[in-house]
């Protein structure tokens, strides 16, 4: 997961969350893309009180079987509050001018609806494949941040009844769009997984782009 937030005067910032894998290698290369870009990308350990300085291979089976379990013993309320404790740091930090967005990926996009929907100050948040979303639908109506979601046509671990919910909670919602990319799977964006769809992630970074350019500036 990240937190992205624009600098002063022209470069953006962004906070991106993770996956149940940590910090891993995967979303140093987002945030690496996202400096590029012009953000000032800072990604936060979400397992810091758990496990500190995760990073796990998303090729390991090893690997995501530890993640996993890290993932069910996570307490998603106290990560909420860690989360918008780092955007406000970010925010108040000198390269930037206040406006912070929140992206994440798997649990971290989740986690990025969840702040946004209970906290105020978060300026733009993007979520990716967020899994158990349609579990938290109740709280749609405290979300004012303007969101955008990308959600995979095929995902394994949200299944199609979960993705129709999640669009009907949402229609409502002026500040909030939804994609979906027909036949990918969970993690479709994730550089180095075995789904990565080059085509899709790449359409889907670009929205993310727009949209980001858009709210932040």
């Amino acid at each position: 997961m990240a937190t992205t937030a624009r600098l002063r005067p022209t470069l953006l910032s962004r906070r991106l969350r993770q996956e149940l894998f940590g910090v891993n290698a995967d979303i140093r290369e987002h945030c690496d893309k996202l400096a590029e870009q012009g953000y000032l990308a800072v990604a936060p350990d979400l397992y810091w009180k758990q496990e500190p300085g995760v990073d796990l291979s998303v090729r390991s089976k090893e690997d995501w079987d530890h993640g996993v379990r890290l993932n069910q013993a996570y307490d998603r309320d106290a990560g909420a509050r860690d989360i918008k404790d780092t955007v406000d740091a970010v925010a108040e930090s000198a390269e930037c001018n206040g406006r912070v967005a929140a992206m994440g990926y798997c649990i971290g996009g989740l986690m990025t609806f969840l702040t946004a929907a209970r906290f105020s100050g978060i300026a733009a948040a993007v979520a990716y494949h967020g899994g158990d979303t349609e579990k938290y639908l109740d709280e749609v109506p405290g979300l004012n941040a303007p969101l955008l979601m990308h959600l995979a046509g095929n995902d394994e671990f949200m299944p199609k009844a979960a993705q129709e919910a999640i669009n009907a909670a949402f229609a409502g919602k002026s500040n909030a769009t939804i994609y979906t990319y027909p036949g990918q799977r969970h993690a479709f964006s994730r550089y180095n997984g075995e789904h990565y769809n080059a085509e899709a992630a790449t359409l889907a970074n670009d929205r993310t782009s727009e949209f980001l350019h858009r709210t932040l500036s």
